[in-house]
């Protein structure tokens, strides 16, 4: 029997023992290096990643909560011409959206031309009231953004989900290409990888230019995050380290006067741009929650004056919900006068009658999503669900049609994978992150390093790459060919 998935190793959807010249090299490394050595060498890995700490945490299922994110040691090659296309699609799509949450919090000209329901953009959850008509410093929302991308076929890249909030995993890219420069030199001497070490200078910078008018020759920029306890601690900790930058919560931060400062044995130092990795609502128990403990008492008053800078800006996950995903093709034929380079998925919106019905019809072949949930959890793998799953969820659609989006099961590309029973394939993503400053030219200037995270469904047959679901990580290898 055939299988329809693509296979990134043999450039096949059949049982092809083909190999595309890209993964020749991988494949001979693959055939003469013994099932052990990779197995130690697996461990390896394991080892260094305990050793550095590199966990991340789950709290709702008991026990220890840092896990390990499993790695896999054979990496994804993707060829230069390939993250090219990725490359132009993924700045145009960025662009659009940061354009699209501009108008969104000012003149409305997307929704008055009538290309998306106002409902869906005033009335979303997401929506943050206190941003209207807030000039950000050069127009920039979303400084950081993590596009989630699939692989179908050949030149098949297909965009699953944006995420403009608090994109996380940019950390797990850059220590799984130490780990495996550490492990396997002598692959990396048969093949022209191109560096992705340069992340945290290059997001520095962007950070740096959004800093606001009224900023500091030398712009002081800090990492705020919730603490310890976050699941993503490890990443803000190695951010913040690595960009030379410091590590603060809530506390450590006080607005006087209208301007940030931070805590310091010398005294207050002012603070101009405020790398947040905490969620809106928490941000400022004077404009948001007022029973956060995470967030810093007038920083929106600050950030309204014009006075610091917040990355990614408050409001941006409007971007991120999964029915205004399915508008971002417009976008960017009505804010950037393009055709899209990147396509999206096909998507169903439960919300719309003729949609709903359709769905509800079809629920055992669709994955169904809550438009504002994260990290697999919420959704519905229809083929590998039970009847009892998908007539609980049927209830859950009938009861709230509008929270649910639905689409067909993508046919996930394979890529060589080491598993207990030696290699096989496994079904990948990609997550790049796309960086946005404020351009000399009054354009935003946007920044790919060559490289992403790429997840992996370990299990087999499994579509989940996501790691709270028992998914992996793989180094992800731009190629010059």
């Amino acid at each position: 029997m055939k299988s329809s998935f693509y296979d990134e190793m043999s450039g096949a959807v059949d049982a092809s023992n083909a190999v595309r010249p890209l993964y020749r090299d991988v494949d001979a490394w693959l055939q003469i290096t013994p099932q052990s050595f990779l197995s130690q060498r697996r461990h390896d890995a394991e080892f260094v990643f305990r050793r550095t700490g590199i966990t991340f945490a789950v709290y709702s299922e008991g026990g220890d909560p840092d896990r390990l994110i499993p790695f896999d040691i054979i990496p994804r090659l993707i060829g230069a011409s390939e993250w090219e296309l990725l490359h132009r699609g993924l700045a145009q799509r960025v662009r659009a959206l940061n354009a699209f949450l501009a108008d969104s919090y000012g003149p409305r000209d997307f929704i008055r031309a009538g290309h998306i329901p106002a409902e869906l953009v005033l009335r979303n959850p997401e929506f943050v009231a206190d941003m209207n008509d807030l000039a950000v410093p050069g127009s920039v929302y979303t400084h950081i953004a993590g596009i989630d991308i699939v692989r179908t076929g050949p030149s098949n890249f297909v965009v699953l989900e944006d995420n403009c909030r608090t994109p996380s995993g940019v950390a797990y890219m850059l220590e799984n290409r130490d780990v495996m420069m550490r492990l396997f030199p002598e692959l990396f001497t048969k093949h022209r990888v191109r560096p992705v070490a340069h992340y945290p200078e290059e997001l520095l910078q962007t950070l740096r230019s959004a800093a606001p008018r009224n900023s500091q020759d030398d712009p002081v920029v800090v990492l705020l995050t919730p603490g310890p306890f976050n699941s993503a601690y490890y990443e803000h900790s190695f951010l913040a380290d690595e960009m030379g930058i410091e590590l603060v919560e809530g506390p450590d931060l006080i607005v006087d006067d209208g301007l940030v400062h931070m805590r310091t044995t010398r005294g207050l130092r002012r603070v101009d741009v405020v790398y947040r990795r905490i969620d809106d609502a928490f941000l400022d128990p004077l404009a948001f929650r007022a029973d956060s403990m995470l967030g810093v008492p007038g920083l929106m008053a600050a950030y309204r004056a014009g006075n610091v800078t917040i990355a990614n800006a408050v409001g941006t996950g409007i971007a991120d919900d999964k029915a205004i995903y399915c508008y971002v093709p417009q976008m960017i034929r009505f804010f950037l006068g393009e055709e899209p380079l990147l396509e999206n998925v096909p998507t169903w919106q439960c919300g719309n009658p003729d949609e709903y019905a359709y769905v509800l019809e079809h629920l055992s072949e669709l994955v169904v999503k809550d438009v504002n949930g994260s990290g697999g959890y919420g959704m519905l793998v229809g083929p590998h669900s039970s009847k009892d799953t998908i007539s609980d969820f049927r209830q859950k659609i009938i009861a709230s049609p509008a929270r649910y989006i639905a689409q067909p099961t993508l046919s996930l590309s394979t890529c060589p994978t080491f598993v207990e029973s030696g290699v096989a394939p496994r079904h990948v993503d990609l997550r790049p992150y796309v960086l946005c400053g404020a351009g000399h030219d009054g354009r935003i200037d946007v920044r790919l390093v060559p490289g992403a995270l790429t997840r992996v469904a370990l299990p087999e047959g499994s579509l989940v790459v996501n790691s709270s679901q028992g998914g992996g990580t793989k180094d992800t290898w731009v190629v010059d060919q």
